[in-house]
């Protein structure tokens, strides 16, 4: 079973986590890993978030997954395939690290652009960052023990998210 759904306040020390996290990373995979971005809502300063932090590892493409699977595997993570996901490929998280979920995709991955879109978005707008802080915060109530469904209700303010960004370029 897993543990239920806790949004909690801001919590300053999330950078200095992913920061350590990155470090650890970017040292066993070296070159491999073109960047390493903090993404989620732990990346957006004074958002509420499940104290998890996300990062995305980029690659330049399909042919170095093989060799990050082997170099994370040495760090204790686990491939755990694409989630249904395709080009974002998920790790268990190793028993000794601090909570995080982390996801490898190709440089160029939709996947990842709209990793960084949200969080960018977020960042640059607080009513927007406020609507969805809210939004979770309800959500973490009614979707305390599930997961997915917790997952799936924030995805219709995801999409229109993304979407005012999209109408926006186009005017």
């Amino acid at each position: 079973m897993s543990t239920p759904i806790d949004v909690v306040p801001y919590d300053p020390e999330w950078p200095q986590i992913f920061e350590r996290l990155h470090r650890r990373l970017k040292a066993h995979l070296g070159d491999l890993a073109l960047r390493i971005e903090h993404v989620g809502s732990t990346a957006v300063p004074g958002l509420s978030a499940k104290s998890i932090i996300d990062l995305d590892v980029v690659i330049r493409g399909g042919a170095d997954l093989t060799e990050a699977i082997t170099a994370l595997r040495r760090l204790g993570y686990a491939h755990e395939g694409d989630g249904g996901i395709q080009g974002r490929e998920m790790f268990t998280t190793p028993a000794d690290a601090p909570p995080h979920h982390l996801y490898v995709c190709a440089a160029g991955n939709r996947e990842l652009a709209r990793h960084l879109a949200f969080r960018d978005l977020l960042r640059a707008e607080p009513m927007t960052a406020r609507a969805y802080a809210d939004l979770k915060a309800d959500l973490a109530v009614r979707f305390r023990d599930d997961r997915r469904g917790y997952s799936e209700a924030k995805g219709a303010f995801i999409e229109q998210a993304l979407s005012s960004i999209i109408s926006r370029v186009l005017r």
